[in-house]
């Protein structure tokens, strides 16, 4: 009896052991657990939103709004290699003079060699009504030479967030001597 004493110690040691393992293994992937959205998150019924605004991107005289940071390859037609850093009025009509809405803020790059084609990644920071302080991120390609562009939106914040949808972009009027745009944005957002 006193060996089996032993032996049966042992054998419960071992098996705490194990079952402290497995215990300690199901807490390490606890890390996520599925949430009630409502509950949780105070999320009502999905909504889809349209918004329409003028970007105006100033490349010229002495209040930039795009600068660029990286100079395109010497050799390229396209500008294949810029990149530019936006803080972009965002208003509700084609003139800067109309009532400002938020801005964009981010980057384009020429990304393309046979095009002028733009990666595209910016928010668009609303700084009007209630969606004062929310954002609106758009990640995407732009061959800025087609009529109309569609780009994807990836999120947002704010009453913005968990946010889907896409923008067409559409030129209203280029400068090609200052390089000056202003191009109509249709955002449909389907957001909470």
């Amino acid at each position: 009896m006193a060996r089996l004493f032993p032996t049966l110690s042992s054998q419960f040691i071992i098996f705490l052991c194990f079952f402290f393992i497995l215990v300690s293994a199901e807490n390490d992937e606890s890390f996520v657990k599925s949430l009630d959205k409502k509950k949780h998150l105070g999320l009502k019924k999905e909504k889809l939103s349209h918004f329409k605004f003028y970007w105006h991107d100033i490349v010229a005289g002495s209040k930039p709004t795009a600068v660029r940071v990286v100079p395109p390859t010497s050799n390229s037609t396209t500008a294949f290699g810029l990149i530019s850093m936006i803080d972009d009025p965002l208003t509700m009509g084609p003139e800067m003079s109309s009532k400002m809405v938020g801005r964009a803020q981010g980057f384009y790059a020429a990304a393309s060699q046979q095009e002028v084609g733009l990666l595209m990644a910016m928010n668009f920071a609303f700084m009007e009504g209630k969606y004062n302080g929310s954002t609106i991120t758009i990640l995407g390609r732009n061959t800025v030479f087609s009529t109309v562009r569609e780009m994807p939106v990836i999120g947002g914040s704010g009453l913005f967030r968990f946010a889907r949808g896409y923008v067409q972009a559409r030129t209203h009027r280029f400068d090609p001597g200052s390089g000056d745009a202003v191009v109509e944005y249709n955002c449909y957002v389907l957001h909470y």
